[in-house]
């Protein structure tokens, strides 16, 4: 009796031992990558329709922190992401020219517009030029609701406000209003104070809380939004995930990740447009 359960318990043994042999090799195996990325690829919807396909093909799991394209890449100049994905190009360059980032590519693009009330009571539907819109706003003193976070639709934002050669913010509190959140959290603060608002388009199509607000400019070449993806430079920061990072920038901009882009869509439209192969 003594001699079996002896049999049994090395069996046993032995089968554990196996067991874990087994799986820490696959534990081991499993990667994962941080992005950082701004709040309109993610409310936009288009990481959940893109990355189950990456991680699908790779096995990389892809954890996004979306926040303005300001706050993306202060995280990234930490050292605390592996990927740099946002859209203000002049941003995105100083990132990599001060040795943050290795490259820049371009990915996609959409473009912004403006929107506002049914009423539009500064009389900017149609207007083919966004500074004289935002000019027009600020004349009739009317409520703007801004995001004020420095994202790369705030920096848009201001380089339309300087075009039309006005510092909006020595209006802070009164008609214009900066409500330090994200893409759509501001427009759920202009749908409910009937204000104007900048956004980007894909955040647009996919926000339901629209009330009585309508697309009221777009078509200005200034208005155009293109999206660039960064690996955060593992010679500044060793422990950055250098080859799943490019492997992940290597899909974006190969023929099957631009595809991807090209294929989501939401209530029949496009959000965004592949540009990997073009000039942003």
């Amino acid at each position: 009796m003594i001699a079996v359960r002896k049999l049994v318990s090395s069996r046993l043994a032995a089968l554990f031992v196996a067991v874990l042999v087994t799986v820490a090799p696959a534990a081991q195996a499993a990667e994962s990558i941080t992005v950082a990325s701004t709040t309109s690829t993610e409310a936009s919807g288009l990481f959940d329709y893109m990355l189950p396909k990456f991680e699908h093909k790779t096995g990389i799991d892809v954890h996004v922190v979306a926040v303005g394209t300001g706050q993306a890449i202060e995280i990234a100049r930490r050292g605390d992401a592996d990927v740099l994905f946002v859209h203000h190009k002049p941003s995105e360059k100083k990132f990599v020219a001060e040795g943050f980032g290795v490259k820049r590519y371009p990915v996609m693009y959409n473009d912004f517009i403006i929107v506002g009330p049914k009423s539009d009571p500064a009389g900017i539907k149609g207007d083919d030029s966004a500074p004289d819109a935002l000019a027009s706003i600020a004349q009739a003193g009317t409520p703007f609701a801004s995001r004020g976070d420095n994202s790369g639709t705030n920096k848009k934002e201001m380089e339309l406000w300087e075009a039309a050669g006005m510092d909006p913010t020595s209006s802070s509190g009164q008609w214009y209003r900066e409500t330090g959140s994200g893409m759509g959290k501001t427009l759920n603060t202009a749908a409910a104070m009937d204000a104007y608002a900048l956004t980007d388009r894909g955040t647009w199509i996919s926000f339901n809380n629209r009330r009585d607000l309508e697309l009221m400019v777009e078509g200005d070449p200034r208005l155009f939004n293109p999206y660039g993806v960064i690996l955060v430079n593992p010679d500044k920061f060793p422990h950055v995930n250098a080859e799943a990072g490019q492997r992940f920038i290597d899909w974006l901009v190969s023929d099957e990740g631009q595809q991807v882009i090209a294929d989501f869509r939401l209530r029949g439209q496009q959000l965004f447009h592949p540009n990997a192969n073009g000039s942003d």
